[in-house]
């Protein structure tokens, strides 16, 4: 079996069509529990996308710039958002791949990465 494709692409490249369908990914992934200030959390920064051989988005995640200040240091943090699998296609590695594309994108241009994890994991 093939490895299904990660497609990176900042945000400003996505159609409003692709920000929709990231948007239902969330919300049905989360089963509702996907804020709109969760949405504007995910937005501006770099996304990774897997669609299926159909074309149809099955998983996302973005990493956006953040600053986090430590010992009068400010550091460029790549913050980890919005990362969803759909029910029908976990435990394929899909997420790792996401999260691998998220890690070489956090490794080129951030000091360091970072995420919260819900509750659920």
């Amino acid at each position: 079996m093939t490895e299904p494709a990660v497609r990176t692409a900042p945000t400003f490249e996505l159609t409003a069509a692709e920000r929709a369908e990231i948007r239902d990914l969330l919300d049905t992934a989360f089963e509702g529990d996907f804020a709109d200030e969760d949405w504007e959390h995910a937005l501006g920064g770099v996304h990774a996308l897997i669609r299926d051989a159909d074309g149809l988005l099955i998983a996302h995640g973005s990493v956006v710039q953040r600053r986090v200040l430590h010992a009068d240091r400010s550091y460029r943090a790549g913050y980890v958002e919005g990362v969803a699998v759909r029910a029908d296609r976990r435990r394929e590695g899909l997420g790792h791949l996401v999260m691998a594309a998220l890690e070489h994108v956090i490794d080129a241009a951030h000091d360091f990465g970072a995420l919260s994890a819900s509750d659920a994991g």
